[in-house]
């Protein structure tokens, strides 16, 4: 009874250490992109039926704004990235919405994003290498001309504000 005790313990010891490993390999695989990096690939088919493709628009500023429609923070800077990508997309900046909501949730990510000129997609349909739903919304990535991740918004109290966006933009021209 006793080494069976014992053999129980190990076994479950050894269950706990492979949880723990599996996990910490899926945290890593699931880090947000980092400033300097190159960005994930991603591929997604936008809300009107367009295919996005990253790694297509490489040599145009691209930002990715993972967000969602019960997030109030969210919907608070939408207007912002809205007349930010109006203002700019000439420029060759381009601005796509990533709703982290579910796929029955669609209509209410269509009506949300019928205000606003920028494309959108849901993110559970994207096929993408390493970018998950990220842990805190919103979550914006600035991707620069050549492909690598410039800036990274989200994560933090302060909301994103034009003249961060301003800023990051500028600097990665």
């Amino acid at each position: 009874m006793t080494s069976d005790l014992g053999v129980l313990r190990r076994v479950r010891l050894g269950a706990v250490a492979v949880a723990i490993a599996l996990a910490a390999a899926c945290s890593a695989a699931a880090a947000p992109p980092k400033v300097g990096a190159p960005a994930p690939a991603m591929v997604v088919r936008t809300l009107d039926g367009q295919t996005l493709d990253l790694a297509a628009l490489r040599g145009k500023l691209v930002a990715v704004n993972v967000w969602a429609t019960w997030c109030a923070p969210c919907r608070a800077e939408m207007p912002m990235l809205d007349t930010f990508y109006r203002q700019h997309r000439d420029a060759g900046f381009v601005l796509v919405g990533l709703s982290a909501d579910r796929s029955r949730d669609i209509g209410d990510v269509r009506r949300v994003m019928s205000a606003f000129a920028y494309p959108a997609a849901l993110l559970s349909q994207a096929k993408v290498d390493a970018l998950t739903a990220p842990n805190v919304l919103p979550m914006t990535y600035l991707v620069g001309r050549d492909g690598n991740v410039r800036a990274v918004f989200g994560g933090t109290a302060k909301p994103l504000t034009q003249a961060d966006l301003e800023a990051a933009v500028s600097a990665a021209m």
